[in-house]
């Protein structure tokens, strides 16, 4: 079982001074420690469920390209895209910059956006739900076309591009992973039978058995699409902190690792190079034994 750390919190420490130095141990330590992969929230203002909008966020993308200048191995993506933030053709290319730069360990972790308020606030087009969902099959359908041979057009019904050059091309291959987040079941789960190389779940209190009934969902459209169940990646954010419970967690783990589940996310619950300190010293050991 591989293990994420899932940045997204930026107030501790909460001098905006201190953001980049603790970014970057946390980072560091968790590589050391045998974290696998790294990412970050695509959030302009925090999260109102979590926090005051008014506290202190940075730009995906950008943040990535720091950490990956930091470390080594760890994949590096962002958990997950909001697909109206950027025009598909950049994000291929924004995708593929990371990707060229860390050495091949960027992923495209996408989805519908969804924080009307930040859209609102800075600008960003709000359109119906069925439009996003839209707007996001054309977006994994022009970066695996950016990501091929194919450099002519591409015409869709809300993206029309007269070229899609994208020199260089991803250390990655065939392409940086895939990841759509989400679980919803009539659409999300069918863009990952039809485009994805892996999907993200998040953990809830209702435990595997919720995970369990997604993943179902998922091989139900993966043999309608044609598509092999076993080569799509199942990821899960987990619902519980490791350093509250572990044993709670392991338990947690091994039910997802049961459903085939090869990487659990977790988030910091408190200064988070403290909380990779630990990840290394009191989790990660015990997880060897698991998957």
């Amino acid at each position: 079982m591989k293990l994420g750390l899932h940045y997204w919190n930026y107030s501790t420490p909460a001098e905006p001074a201190a953001i980049a130095p603790t970014l970057a141990e946390t980072a560091a330590v968790a590589e050391q420690a045998g974290v696998a992969s790294f990412t970050v929230m695509d959030h302009f203002f925090q999260m109102e469920a979590v926090f005051a909008a008014e506290e202190p966020m940075l730009e995906a993308y950008t943040t990535l390209g720091f950490v990956a200048a930091k470390t080594q191995r760890m994949t590096l993506g962002v958990l997950v895209t909001g697909v109206m933030y950027r025009y598909p053709g950049l994000l291929a290319k924004t995708v593929t910059t990371l990707d060229v730069l860390s050495g091949g360990r960027a992923r495209l972790g996408i989805g519908a956006s969804w924080y009307e308020r930040e859209q609102l606030g800075l600008g960003v087009p709000v359109v119906p739900v069925a439009e996003r969902f839209e707007r996001l099959e054309e977006t994994l359908r022009i970066c695996r076309q950016m990501w091929s041979d194919d450099d002519g057009p591409f015409n869709g019904r809300h993206y029309q591009l007269a070229e899609t050059i994208n020199s260089p091309q991803p250390l990655s291959r065939p392409h940086p992973p895939i990841m759509i987040g989400g679980s919803g079941e009539k659409k999300t789960l069918l863009l990952v039978a039809r485009y994805a190389d892996a999907c993200n779940l998040f953990g809830s209190d209702k435990g595997a058995a919720e995970v369990a009934r997604k993943l179902d969902v998922l091989r139900g459209h993966c043999a309608t699409e044609g598509r092999d169940y076993d080569t799509i990646e199942k990821t899960v954010v987990a619902s519980r902190s490791p350093l509250v419970d572990l044993d709670a967690f392991l338990a947690e783990v091994s039910d997802y690792a049961a459903l085939g589940v090869s990487e659990v996310q977790v988030t910091p619950d408190r200064h988070p190079v403290e909380f990779a300190q630990r990840l290394g010293d009191e989790v990660l050991p015990r997880l060897t034994d698991i998957g």
